[in-house]
C-alpha cells in the first residue's frame, strides 16, 4: 500500500562463527602444515568475498525468514531477548550490513542511533561531526543550518561544540548523536537501547521528541528497548523476536503480554500433590496463585498497575481443632527489595478452630498499589500458636505488572519508590 514506508520480505542473516580446536600435542611439523595450509583457504576465502573465521566454523542464523510491514507514522517497538536478533534487524535496515536472504524495500531517508558515536568521527568537533551527519543522511548545508540552533540546544553541548567528540563523556557523546539524528528530518528513526546511557532528564526528553516526531510530524520511529514501560509509553506497535525468528507482531501492549509470558508461563500459580506436598504431621502446602479481580477478562497472565488483585493459598490440614492459624507472605520486587509482609494474623483472621482436611486462605490486594515491574512471593510461612506448625517455602510465585497504556510515564528510567499507591488529594 502507498503509506508503506518499511516492507520486510523473507530476511534471514546468517554468520559464520569459529571454535578453536582443542589440542593436546602440536609438533613443529603440524605448525607449518596449518599454517601453510590456512594461507591457501585464507586467499580462497577472499576470493569468493566471505569472511575469514579461524578454526572449527559453524553457521549462525542471527535472523530466519522475517516478513512485516510498517506504515508511515508508526511507532515500533522491537522487543525479544538478548541475543534475539534486535540489534541485527535494525543494522540490516540502516544499510550496515547485508542480508543473506531475502529484501527490504525502504521509502525515505534513515536516521539510526546504534551505538554511542555512530556516524562521528572522533578527531572532528561536534559542530564538524553535525554538519558531516548531515551530509551522510544527504542534507545540505542550508538544511542543516537551518536546524543547526535546535541540535545545539537540545543536546546541550555548547559548551563544548568546538570541541573534538573523542574527549567527550558517553553521555555527551549520545546527546549529541541523537539530537542531530532526530533534528535532520529523516523520514525513519532508528533508535537503539543506546539512550539508556544518558540519564533520567534526557531520557525523557528523548521520548518526548520521538513522541513528537512520529505524532506531529508523522514520521516513523523503530525503537528497541528492554524497558516496557518506555515501549508502552512511546510505540503503538509491536514486534516480538525469538532466537532469530518472528513470535508476534501487532499492537504494542499483546506484544509485551506474548513476551512477558516466556518468564511468566507456570510460574503464576503452583500446586503440589498431597504425598509429595511441603509440609510435616501437622499440616501440607497444596498450592499458591496470584489473580486479577475486577477486570473484564475472566483470566489473565500480565497485570497492569491499577489492577486489584488476589493471592489465594491452600494447605491440608492434618488435625482437627487447630486455631490460631496465620499465613505470612512476603511479596519481593525484582531488584530484592521487600515490598510489604501479609499476614493474616494480624488482622486476627483465623481464630477459628479448623477441621480436617484443605483451608483455604485468601488475601486480596487494592488497586492502585504497586509499581509496574516483576514481583514474587519469597517465603510463604503457616504458623499456629508461634510455632506449633511452622512450615516454610521459598520463591512460591512470580507475577508481571506492566503500566496501563494510558498511563504516559515520559521516560525511559527505573521506577521510583517501591510502591505506586494512588492517593487522594483535597484542594
Amino acid at each position: 500500500m502507498s503509506d508503506t514506508i518499511i516492507k520486510v520480505e523473507n530476511l534471514s542473516k546468517k554468520f559464520i562463527i569459529g571454535h578453536q580446536r582443542a589440542e593436546r600435542y602440536t609438533a613443529l611439523r603440524d605448525v607449518i602444515v596449518n599454517n601453510v595450509t590456512g594461507v591457501f583457504r585464507k586467499t580462497s576465502e577472499l576470493i569468493k568475498g566471505n569472511a575469514i573465521v579461524e578454526g572449527v566454523t559453524e553457521d549462525f542464523w542471527a535472523l530466519k525468514d522475517i516478513s512485516f510491514e510498517v506504515k508511515q507514522g508508526d511507532r515500533v517497538g522491537i522487543i525479544g531477548r538478548n541475543g534475539a536478533g534486535k540489534s541485527t534487524l535494525l543494522k540490516i535496515l540502516s544499510r550496515i550490513t547485508e542480508p543473506t536472504a531475502g529484501r527490504i524495500i525502504l521509502k525515505g531517508r534513515i536516521a539510526s542511533l546504534l551505538e554511542v558515536g555512530t556516524g562521528f568521527h572522533p578527531e572532528l568537533t561536534g559542530r564538524e561531526n553535525i554538519f558531516l551527519n548531515g551530509a551522510i543522511l544527504g542534507m545540505t548545508r542550508v538544511e542543516i543550518r537551518r536546524k543547526f540552533d535546535e541540535i545545539v540546544d537540545f543536546a546541550e553541548v555548547e559548551k563544548f561544540l568546538d570541541t573534538p567528540v573523542k574527549r567527550y563523556s558517553s553521555g555527551m557523546y549520545v546527546r549529541l548523536a541523537f539530537s542531530v539524528a532526530a533534528h535532520l528530518e529523516p523520514e525513519i528513526l532508528i533508535v537503539d537501547e543506546v539512550l539508556a546511557v544518558g540519564d533520567a532528564q534526557f531520557q525523557k526528553k528523548c521520548l518526548g521528541k520521538m513522541e513528537d516526531v512520529s505524532q506531529s510530524q508523522g514520521r516513523t520511529v523503530l525503537f528497541v528497548s528492554h524497558n516496557m514501560t518506555a515501549m508502552q509509553t512511546l510505540c503503538n506497535k509491536g514486534i516480538l523476536l525469538e532466537m532469530g525468528e518472528l513470535k508476534y507482531k501487532g499492537y504494542m501492549p499483546e506484544t509485551i503480554t506474548h513476551y512477558l509470558k516466556q518468564f511468566t508461563s507456570g510460574k503464576r500459580k503452583v500446586k503440589w500433590e498431597l504425598n509429595h506436598a511441603p509440609g510435616n504431621a501437622n499440616a501440607k502446602f497444596l498450592s499458591a496463585e496470584v489473580n486479577v479481580i475486577n477486570r473484564s477478562q475472566s483470566s489473565v497472565d500480565i497485570f497492569e498497575t491499577g489492577d486489584a488483585f488476589e493471592f489465594q493459598f491452600a494447605f491440608f490440614n492434618e488435625k482437627e481443632g487447630l486455631t490460631a492459624l496465620d499465613i505470612t507472605f512476603h511479596l519481593m520486587d525484582e531488584m530484592g527489595r521487600l515490598v510489604f509482609v501479609g499476614s493474616s494474623g494480624i488482622h486476627n483472621a483465623a481464630v477459628k478452630n479448623f477441621e480436617k482436611g484443605e483451608i483455604k486462605f485468601i488475601c486480596r490486594i487494592p488497586a492502585d498499589l504497586i509499581h509496574e515491574g516483576s514481583y514474587n512471593i519469597s517465603r510463604l510461612l503457616l504458623v499456629q500458636d508461634r510455632g506449633a506448625i511452622n512450615l516454610e517455602v521459598k520463591d512460591v510465585i512470580q507475577f508481571d505488572v506492566i503500566s496501563k497504556q494510558e498511563e504516559n510515564l515520559g521516560w525511559m528510567g527505573g521506577k521510583e519508590g517501591v510502591i505506586k499507591p494512588k492517593l487522594e488529594w483535597i484542594y
